[in-house]
């Protein structure tokens, strides 16, 4: 028997291997997470410098609730690896399509404000739903939710709760503020001051910077934008007395993918360079403890101690109630 002939085998198959096309790994993410100006391409130049055998492809919709309508609807035909970009408040409503599969990264290292103990859908960035303001405009800011909403002399802008994350968190944080025989009322006296809703969030924000409006939804991470990629300090983002209600996104690998490759992203999420490209691009916070930049690691460390409203016994059925009591209230 020739004794060169298995070497001779299994060096050619390393070779081949070597040589072979990289794995693709489809992304179901929304687009202002795969913009050119975004976290989306850094993150995926470092994960294939990273990882040579994979290749990212980001397949995206305009906002959040276009990309979990996109999911349902594909269900168990769903042409993605993984999906990144949910919330928190999907999760419940993702779960029950039984597409998505745990995964295999070490939650102990996350640091969150509260503790995440799913292992489905991983966390890779939060923030707080803030209202902002230009403080070179608007030199009494609202101190409380309800002050927002009783104050007539504002414009306020925000964003449809059914087709918008950031819209959906004022409905979470409209009902944890007031008792349920207000919060009609409460949505009455506030439309009588809002800017037209928009579906999402870049088109309120949009009017927002061209001066239509005092304050708009967004997160408290949104004046670091203006500061590092503007040099503007004008910008600020409400604290309510309240307390404020927390956003987290989410990633979750599709069940039944035998990709190495998309084990292998979910896990450089976390990583201190796929978190500092997110951080600083998709202007929220890490979920890991890590040092990135003086003001986001700032308020990370602040965001730690301020107070969160509690969300997290919400249920998709309330949530859908929420909304028609929202469409009712605006419709009268």
């Amino acid at each position: 028997m020739n004794k060169t002939l298995p070497i001779l085998t299994a060096l050619f198959t390393a070779s081949a291997f070597a040589q072979a096309a990289p794995q693709t790994v489809d992304v179901y993410t929304y687009d202002s997470f795969s913009a050119d100006w975004s976290a989306g391409p850094k993150v995926k130049a470092a994960f294939e410098q990273q990882f040579p055998q994979c290749k990212l492809n980001y397949v995206a919709f305009d906002n959040n609730g276009t990309l979990f309508n996109r999911v349902r609807l594909e269900g168990k035909k769903i042409k993605a690896d993984v999906v990144l970009g949910l919330d928190s408040y999907q999760i419940e409503d993702a779960q029950k399509l039984n597409i998505f599969e745990p995964n295999k990264v070490d939650l102990s290292q996350l640091r969150l404000p509260i503790k995440w103990e799913n292992h489905t859908f991983l966390p890779f960035d939060y923030a707080q739903y803030a209202f902002i303001y230009d403080k070179n405009k608007l030199t009494n800011p609202p101190k409380s939710l309800k002050e927002l909403v009783e104050r007539q002399d504002l414009k306020v802008l925000y964003q449809d709760p059914r087709t918008s994350s950031i819209g959906r968190g004022l409905l979470l944080w409209m009902n944890a503020v007031y008792p349920e025989a207000d919060v009609v009322n409460a949505w009455k006296t506030l439309s009588k001051h809002t800017v037209p809703v928009t579906k999402g969030w870049t088109e309120s924000y949009g009017a927002f910077l061209k001066g239509e409006g005092d304050v708009v939804l967004s997160v408290n991470t949104s004046p670091i934008y203006h500061i590092l990629s503007e040099q503007k300090d004008n910008y600020v983002a409400t604290e309510f007395a309240e307390g404020s209600v927390l956003q987290v996104e989410v990633a979750a690998k599709v069940a039944n993918r035998n990709k190495a490759c998309a084990h292998e992203f979910l896990g450089f999420l976390l990583s201190p360079q796929a978190q500092a490209d997110i951080a600083k691009n998709n202007v929220m916070l890490p979920v890991v403890e890590t040092n990135i930049e003086s003001h986001i690691d700032a308020l990370n460390s602040r965001a730690k101690s301020m107070r969160i409203l509690d969300t997290t016994t919400v249920t998709s059925e309330q949530l859908k109630g929420w909304i028609n009591q929202w469409q009712k209230a605006l419709s009268k």
